[in-house]
């Protein structure tokens, strides 16, 4: 990664409230005194509805600290899409005169691709967040937010096994021109190369992930039944790849809710309450006259 900023993410069920929990810790984070940026990844795209603002593929400057956008996903499954066709086609030159390329379309029926393709979006904002402090990411539904964070596990584990098999074949190939030549093969290997630039690539992006002081895992939940359960569920899959919850958001409580049991039972998180609003959080003012009602915030 080229900046330090730190990467926050709210994941949970749908319908507890991702939105608005992003929502106002960004604008928190923003009235701090801190650069942030909003990303929307959820396909619903509710902050454009919560800032009352229409929002895009490009940032749009909500107050001097905050800006935001939304992720298209479809728009990034058709870049990722065209670049893996153009590796495939430099990689494979010869494709051509076999007449291979027209096939290439059936790359987009792969399963995988929109967690693939919200990681090359998550890559780009990245890459292009210039003095930043904080990123915050409204996440998708539980499925894929969970394939988007253990991504870069399961890549690694399939392309590491490529490259071994793809070093045995250079391996057979030397062997042969040996005995064809006399000599050793010389080559630039534009396959193995590629391999080795990916692992690079997810291995960075797993460590930041794991690491607290880059990335902070928000788990949002209501105080329902169903919640509790899928949050749960969120919590025993991520801990399958040695990834944990930072902070626990216990959105639209109302004070006949006993909720000490839960920050029991998440006790090693940090708790955040999130009382339920009497009026609808919707736009900047509505945002800010909420946290200034709030007692604390807890530590990103």
């Amino acid at each position: 990664m080229i900046n330090s900023a730190k990467n926050i993410f709210f994941l949970g069920k749908g319908g507890v409230g991702k939105s608005t929990s992003s929502a106002l810790t960004a604008l928190h984070l923003a009235e701090d005194g801190h650069k942030t940026l909003l990303v929307s990844m959820d396909p619903a795209h509710n902050q454009s509805d919560i800032f009352e603002k229409k929002l895009s593929e490009k940032f749009l400057k909500i107050n001097e600290n905050l800006s935001a956008k939304e992720v298209e996903i479809s728009r990034w499954v058709n870049i990722y899409l065209e670049e893996m066709q153009s590796q495939v086609k430099r990689t494979y030159s010869y494709l051509t005169a076999f007449n291979l390329e027209n096939y290439l379309d059936i790359l987009k029926f792969s399963p995988g691709i929109e967690e693939y393709a919200l990681l090359l979006a998550y890559q780009s904002i990245r890459n292009s967040a210039k003095n930043v402090d904080y990123i915050v990411f409204d996440m998708p539904p539980t499925a894929l937010t969970l394939k988007f964070l253990t991504l870069p596990d399961v890549s690694l584990t399939w392309l590491e096994n490529l490259l071994m098999l793809r070093n045995k074949i250079i391996e057979k190939k030397e062997i042969i021109s040996r005995v064809k030549l006399g000599k050793k093969e010389i080559e630039t290997d534009k396959i193995r190369n590629k391999l080795n630039k990916q692992i690079e690539d997810y291995k960075t992006i797993k460590a930041v992930f794991r690491d607290k002081s880059k990335t902070s895992l928000n788990l949002v939940m209501n105080t329902d039944k169903l919640s509790f359960s899928e949050s749960q569920l969120i919590v025993d899959n991520l801990a399958k790849f040695n990834i944990t919850i930072s902070n626990l958001f216990l959105n639209k409580w109302h004070p006949g809710f006993d909720y000490s049991e839960i920050k029991n039972k998440y006790k090693d998180y940090g708790f955040q309450l999130f009382p339920e609003s009497k009026t609808p959080l919707l736009g900047v003012p509505a945002l800010a006259d909420y946290l200034s009602r709030l007692d604390k915030f807890v530590m990103l």
